[in-house]
């Protein structure tokens, strides 16, 4: 009985967000609220010493963005919460793209000021491809901003969602006076001093009361009841199994910087949210209270502690126990592993668990066995799927800057890959190493970290490359393929699972080598078998 109650108090949420929208700053009030911290850090330039708690990269806290996903947990009234923050800069989307794969739900952050960015619509469309289930938080409700109704129009359109408020603003930037919650049908009364840990709320039984005027001011009142009115003619009532199939998303107002409006998005949250989910694997639907354990690295991180060279592998449990100190199976190796010491998060600070359940995110110590996907069970022969490499935008030779240090340079490359902050990419013709990324920035981090973590220097030189395509003949033996070979052999590279890659120079000569070898398919995502 004990193990079906561990699993329905779980819920493992993401909170993803366009840089700037206030994402790391929601993720440290929610943790106050758990009681998990005693004062919230904002994220901002380093003068500030208390930074956030969530962001636990040296070079993190010198530019104030979050490039790590990190991982953190804390209860609240009786609920475990497993929050993971990811980094919204799109030079780290790939992380983000891959944490998603191991969340149950996600709380969507937008920008009253700037409403829908890019990066928020990249990454909704990957929630809305998996059909994840979405809460949107619209936030920073104390600086002047658009108009709430027009922000629903925009969530709706842009993002393609279909919105239901669950609560509501009285006012905006200067004329903001607080949020009315339809959920719980009360009034939560501004007063601009987020050094308060829990506001008071009103309980408004009857918004037609004479009570609302004196609390907001006639003006206020008359507009809210409007506006409230508005809402119920326009929108859908909250219905959960729409919210849980990912078909209706409910929206939510405040200001997390101040702490406002953050209890009620907690508090319906725990209310509504999914408790773990079942996973499809290659194999078959794998469901949380199975007996059986299994589970899937989606993230590895090196030097999360760079006085010990640690690698910690995270890993999703989907199904059953996990318990310190038993032999499991690794499927990709085939072979039994036990791990003496799991880790359980917050933030920096980690300790060890002798028992994970469902929903549980665990860090493993990992000597270099674990790669990116790979699955943990008991014996069943099981693959989860939903963690392909995508084609990068950016590629640079790197070169060794300090002969003497060539095996720490190699090294460092190498856990930094199986990190999947890059991917690495080693030519056939010469067997020079080259570092494909999303974004330009994360060159810098490589380096950064090559010196910090591994006292490795590197240097870039630039290469001109479109695409990486991963090559897939028809039959490996026949003319056309062997031909291809010869011909683009100065193209033709291996990635570190050792998937042949070809290095197209632009669409132009990419085009022209789908047409003359039809037998061959060239895909941009590392997954296609």
């Amino acid at each position: 009985m004990k193990f079906k109650e561990e699993i329905n108090r779980r819920r493992t949420f993401g909170i993803i967000s366009h840089p700037d929208a206030g994402k790391t700053t929601l993720t440290e009030k929610l943790l106050l609220f758990g009681g998990a911290i005693q004062e919230a850090g904002a994220v901002k330039s380093n003068k500030i010493k208390k930074g956030a708690t969530s962001d636990f990269m040296e070079i993190e806290r010198q530019r104030g963005i979050s490039v790590a996903t990190s991982v953190l947990a804390f209860e609240y009234n009786g609920i475990k919460i497993n929050i993971l923050d990811t980094p919204g800069h799109k030079d780290f989307a790939e992380d983000t793209y891959r944490t998603l794969t191991a969340v149950d739900s996600v709380i969507v952050v937008i920008d009253v000021a700037k409403g829908v960015e890019e990066q928020t619509e990249k990454l909704v469309e990957v929630c809305r491809m998996r059909n994840i289930p979405m809460i949107v938080f619209i936030n920073k409700l104390d600086r002047e901003g658009k108009d709430a109704f027009e922000l629903l129009d925009e969530i709706e359109q842009k993002l393609k969602l279909k919105v239901t408020p669950l609560s509501f603003p009285i006012g905006m930037g200067y004329e903001f006076k607080g949020i009315y919650n339809i959920w719980e049908q009360n009034i939560n009364l501004f007063s601009g001093d987020n050094r308060k840990n829990i506001e008071e709320t009103i309980e408004i039984s009857d918004i037609n009361s004479t009570e609302v005027n004196e609390l907001i001011g006639d003006n206020s009142a008359e507009t809210l009841r409007e506006e409230l009115e508005l809402v119920e003619g326009i929108y859908p009532d909250f219905d959960r199994d729409e919210y849980l199939n990912g078909h209706l998303q409910p929206v939510f107002f405040g200001s997390a910087l101040n702490n406002f409006g953050v209890r009620e998005l907690l508090d319906c949250f725990v209310d509504i949210a999914p408790k773990p989910r079942a996973k499809n694997s290659e194999e078959r639907l794998v469901k949380p209270d199975e007996k059986e354990f299994t589970g899937f690295v989606f993230k590895i991180h090196a030097n999360m502690d760079p006085k010990h060279r640690d690698r910690l592998a995270f890993i999703k449990i989907v199904s059953g126990e996990f318990k310190r100190n038993t032999p499991y199976l690794h499927v990709r190796n085939n072979k039994k592993m036990k791990f003496s010491s799991p880790n359980a998060f917050f933030a920096e600070k980690k300790e060890i668990v002798d028992i994970s359940y469902p929903g549980d995110i665990v860090g493993l110590h990992d000597t270099g066995n674990f790669k990116i996907g790979d699955t943990l069970t008991e014996g069943e022969i099981i693959n989860y799927k939903g963690i392909p490499s995508f084609s990068p935008e950016h590629f640079r030779y790197i070169n060794n800057a300090d002969p003497l240090k060539s095996k720490q340079l190699y090294k460092g490359i190498d856990q930094l890959m199986d990190e999947g902050v890059a991917q690495l990419f080693t030519l056939e013709l010469n067997g020079r190493k080259v570092i494909g990324t999303v974004g330009a920035l994360q060159y810098e981090v490589i380096q950064y970290r090559l010196e910090h973590e591994y006292g490795a220097k590197c240097t870039y030189e630039n290469l001109n490359v479109y695409k990486a395509c991963w090559v897939d003949p028809e039959d490996p033996k026949n003319d056309e393929y062997k031909d291809f070979l010869r011909v683009k052999q100065r193209f033709l590279a291996k990635d570190k699972q050792g998937q042949l890659v070809f290095l197209a120079d632009s669409a132009f000569s990419l085009q022209m080598t789908e047409q003359k070898y039809p037998s061959i398919k060239f895909h941009y995502v590392s997954e296609f078998k």
